[in-house]
Protein backbone atom coordinates (compact mmCIF):
# COMPACT_ATOMS: atom_id res chain seq x y z
CA UNK A 1 0.00 0.00 0.00
CA UNK A 2 1.46 3.73 -0.87
CA UNK A 3 0.49 6.36 1.87
CA UNK A 4 -0.67 9.69 0.63
CA UNK A 5 0.13 12.72 3.14
CA UNK A 6 -0.16 16.45 2.45
CA UNK A 7 3.30 17.55 4.67
CA UNK A 8 6.90 18.17 4.89
CA UNK A 9 8.90 15.71 3.43
CA UNK A 10 11.70 16.84 5.36
CA UNK A 11 10.16 15.96 8.65
CA UNK A 12 9.08 12.39 8.10
CA UNK A 13 11.05 9.68 9.62
CA UNK A 14 11.71 6.78 6.86
CA UNK A 15 14.68 5.84 5.68
CA UNK A 16 15.37 7.56 2.64
CA UNK A 17 13.68 10.88 1.49
CA UNK A 18 13.59 11.29 -2.37
CA UNK A 19 14.64 15.14 -3.80
CA UNK A 20 13.12 16.39 -6.46
CA UNK A 21 16.49 17.37 -7.66
CA UNK A 22 18.52 19.48 -10.52
CA UNK A 23 20.98 18.58 -12.26
CA UNK A 24 23.50 20.00 -11.06
CA UNK A 25 22.67 18.13 -7.47
CA UNK A 26 23.66 21.77 -5.35
CA UNK A 27 20.33 22.79 -4.07
CA UNK A 28 17.42 24.68 -5.50
CA UNK A 29 13.97 25.91 -4.95
CA UNK A 30 10.95 23.96 -3.92
CA UNK A 31 11.55 20.70 -2.38
CA UNK A 32 15.09 20.79 -3.13
CA UNK A 33 16.03 23.79 -1.53
CA UNK A 34 13.50 22.99 1.82
CA UNK A 35 15.58 19.69 1.80
CA UNK A 36 18.87 21.25 1.53
CA UNK A 37 17.83 24.01 4.21
CA UNK A 38 17.27 21.19 6.51
CA UNK A 39 19.72 19.02 5.90
CA UNK A 40 22.58 21.35 5.98
CA UNK A 41 25.42 22.53 4.25
CA UNK A 42 27.12 19.21 4.80
CA UNK A 43 24.41 17.73 1.55
CA UNK A 44 25.19 19.84 -0.86
CA UNK A 45 29.10 18.98 0.10
CA UNK A 46 28.07 15.44 -0.50
CA UNK A 47 26.17 15.67 -3.53
CA UNK A 48 27.89 18.18 -5.95
CA UNK A 49 30.67 15.82 -6.42
CA UNK A 50 28.29 13.36 -7.75
CA UNK A 51 26.87 15.38 -10.31
CA UNK A 52 26.06 16.61 -13.17
CA UNK A 53 23.48 13.95 -12.49
CA UNK A 54 21.41 13.62 -15.76
CA UNK A 55 17.58 13.73 -15.83
CA UNK A 56 16.25 10.27 -15.46
CA UNK A 57 18.96 9.58 -13.11
CA UNK A 58 19.52 9.69 -9.25
CA UNK A 59 22.34 9.51 -6.72
CA UNK A 60 22.06 8.95 -3.11
CA UNK A 61 23.64 10.43 -0.28
CA UNK A 62 23.24 10.68 3.79
CA UNK A 63 20.49 12.84 5.26
CA UNK A 64 22.87 14.65 7.29
CA UNK A 65 20.13 16.77 9.88
CA UNK A 66 17.23 15.40 8.57
CA UNK A 67 15.27 12.69 9.98
CA UNK A 68 16.02 9.91 6.77
CA UNK A 69 18.83 8.57 7.16
CA UNK A 70 19.51 9.19 3.33
CA UNK A 71 18.71 11.28 0.79
CA UNK A 72 17.76 10.15 -2.86
CA UNK A 73 18.81 12.80 -5.22
CA UNK A 74 16.38 12.46 -8.47
CA UNK A 75 16.73 14.41 -11.05
CA UNK A 76 13.10 14.79 -13.72
CA UNK A 77 12.79 15.81 -16.58
CA UNK A 78 11.39 19.32 -17.64
CA UNK A 79 8.52 19.31 -19.59
CA UNK A 80 9.02 20.34 -23.39
CA UNK A 81 5.38 19.65 -24.55
CA UNK A 82 5.67 15.83 -24.07
CA UNK A 83 7.86 15.32 -27.28
CA UNK A 84 11.15 14.74 -25.86
CA UNK A 85 10.60 11.83 -24.02
CA UNK A 86 9.65 13.12 -20.59
CA UNK A 87 7.20 10.86 -19.75
CA UNK A 88 9.89 7.95 -19.93
CA UNK A 89 12.53 10.21 -18.09
CA UNK A 90 10.09 10.84 -15.07
CA UNK A 91 9.64 7.10 -14.88
CA UNK A 92 13.02 6.65 -15.12
CA UNK A 93 13.89 9.14 -12.27
CA UNK A 94 11.45 6.86 -9.83
CA UNK A 95 12.98 3.48 -10.95
CA UNK A 96 16.55 4.61 -10.27
CA UNK A 97 14.98 5.64 -6.81
CA UNK A 98 13.52 2.76 -5.98
CA UNK A 99 16.72 0.66 -7.50
CA UNK A 100 19.46 3.01 -5.54
CA UNK A 101 17.38 2.45 -2.49
CA UNK A 102 17.11 -1.53 -3.11
CA UNK A 103 20.35 -1.87 -3.59
CA UNK A 104 22.18 0.25 -0.92
CA UNK A 105 20.25 -2.22 1.78
CA UNK A 106 18.41 -1.04 4.85
CA UNK A 107 16.43 1.16 3.25
CA UNK A 108 12.91 -0.45 4.18
CA UNK A 109 10.94 3.02 4.14
CA UNK A 110 10.94 5.81 1.36
CA UNK A 111 8.74 9.07 0.60
CA UNK A 112 8.35 10.70 -2.52
CA UNK A 113 7.57 14.43 -3.65
CA UNK A 114 5.86 15.13 -7.16
CA UNK A 115 9.28 15.16 -8.96
CA UNK A 116 9.09 17.46 -11.81
CA UNK A 117 5.71 19.21 -11.25
CA UNK A 118 7.10 22.53 -9.67
CA UNK A 119 9.31 24.93 -11.99
CA UNK A 120 10.25 21.70 -14.41
CA UNK A 121 6.23 22.11 -15.31
CA UNK A 122 5.68 18.44 -15.49
CA UNK A 123 1.17 18.39 -15.77
CA UNK A 124 0.48 17.09 -12.52
CA UNK A 125 -1.97 14.39 -13.46
CA UNK A 126 -0.06 12.51 -15.40
CA UNK A 127 3.33 12.87 -13.31
CA UNK A 128 1.09 11.27 -10.54
CA UNK A 129 -0.54 8.65 -12.57
CA UNK A 130 3.39 7.92 -14.17
CA UNK A 131 4.64 8.14 -10.19
CA UNK A 132 1.59 5.84 -8.43
CA UNK A 133 2.20 3.46 -11.23
CA UNK A 134 5.77 2.94 -10.50
CA UNK A 135 5.24 2.99 -6.41
CA UNK A 136 3.04 0.50 -6.49
CA UNK A 137 5.50 -1.98 -8.91
CA UNK A 138 7.52 -1.71 -5.60
CA UNK A 139 4.94 -1.41 -2.97
CA UNK A 140 6.03 -5.56 -2.32
CA UNK A 141 9.54 -4.47 -1.98
CA UNK A 142 9.62 -2.12 0.72
CA UNK A 143 7.53 -1.66 3.95
CA UNK A 144 6.43 1.73 3.23
CA UNK A 145 6.01 3.68 0.50
CA UNK A 146 5.00 7.44 0.85
CA UNK A 147 3.77 9.83 -1.30
CA UNK A 148 4.43 13.36 0.10
CA UNK A 149 2.35 16.02 -0.96
CA UNK A 150 3.00 19.57 -0.48
CA UNK A 151 0.02 21.75 -2.23
CA UNK A 152 -3.25 21.09 -2.40
CA UNK A 153 -3.51 20.14 -6.36
CA UNK A 154 -0.87 17.67 -6.18
CA UNK A 155 -2.31 16.01 -2.73
CA UNK A 156 -6.00 15.90 -4.58
CA UNK A 157 -4.83 13.95 -7.31
CA UNK A 158 -2.64 11.09 -5.85
CA UNK A 159 -5.77 10.40 -3.45
CA UNK A 160 -8.13 11.27 -6.16
CA UNK A 161 -6.18 8.09 -8.62
CA UNK A 162 -5.88 5.59 -5.37
CA UNK A 163 -9.97 5.56 -4.94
Amino acid sequence: MIEIIQSDITALDVDAIVNAANPSLAGGGGVDGAIHRAAGPALASAAIPLGPCAHGEAVLTPGYKLKARFVIHAVGPIWYGGHRGERELLRRAYERSFQLARDHGGIRSIAFPAISTGVYGFPKKLASEIALGVMSAHAADFERIVACLFDDENFSLYAGATR
